[in-house]
């Protein structure tokens, strides 16, 4: 993640910086070996669909609740959680990554249909509440999948950090204040999954280029 000194991590206040630190991002992120990225539906939307809704058809018969690969070569994979089907999709691939929803059992039949029809995989995560642990389970089983970089957003992030699913943070401190009091921060955990921080240790912390700082934790005990 990247994050201004505050903490927040939407990038539209942050004007002529948005590109300079995107790249900066993007040559980190490449420093990893992960076979998948994941983001919720709201990154999704806004950074990578940019809103297309879905287009619904109702299909000629019912669809099982089982999961769907829509392209058994891919090695590679752009992971969306989203629960009740609301992304838009023309196309199977992210720049070379092949699309997987992780849905839950509630998403309707026409959804389905339109996923399969663009040969976008999906797997089934709970009935009406995400489970985590199963999705992560499943993209293992299923396709392999060793490591995932969480990129979030912020109840993404914070869901998968309560749930115990995260093994290490690496955040990019950008030299910007928002103070956008409204905007998420790197961590947003509702106060129904934890009543306590979650620790952490450092493991590498560097100053690279436009004076932003990179700290690796792992967290907790792990």
């Amino acid at each position: 993640m990247g994050s201004t000194i505050d903490g927040r991590i939407i990038a539209e206040r942050w004007g002529d910086n948005r590109e300079k630190y995107g790249q900066l991002y993007e040559d980190c992120h490449n420093t990893f070996e992960s076979q998948a990225w994941m983001v919720g539906r709201v990154t999704m939307e806004k950074d990578f669909t940019e809103g297309r809704k879905p287009d619904l058809q109702k299909p000629n018969e019912p669809i099982s609740r089982k999961h769907y690969v829509g392209n058994t070569n891919a090695t590679s994979f752009a992971i969306a959680v989203d629960p009740s089907g609301k992304l838009g999709w023309d196309s199977n691939e992210i720049d070379g990554d092949h699309v997987i929803e992780i849905l839950t059992e509630s998403v309707s039949d026409e959804y389905l249909h339109h996923l399969r029809d663009k040969n976008i995989s999906y797997l089934f995560a709970g009935k009406g509440e995400l489970d985590f642990t199963s999705a992560l389970e499943q993209l293992h089983s299923i396709f392999k999948i060793e490591a995932v970089m969480l990129e979030g957003g912020g109840h993404i992030n914070g869901s998968l950090l309560s749930a115990g699913l995260v093994d290490e943070v690496s955040l990019l401190v950008l030299p910007l204040v928002d103070g956008n009091t409204k905007a998420p921060t790197t961590f947003e955990i509702n106060d129904l999954l934890t009543k306590t921080a979650t620790s952490l240790r450092l493991m590498d912390v560097r100053k690279l280029k436009h004076d932003v700082v990179w700290l690796k934790y792992v967290v907790g005990n792990k």
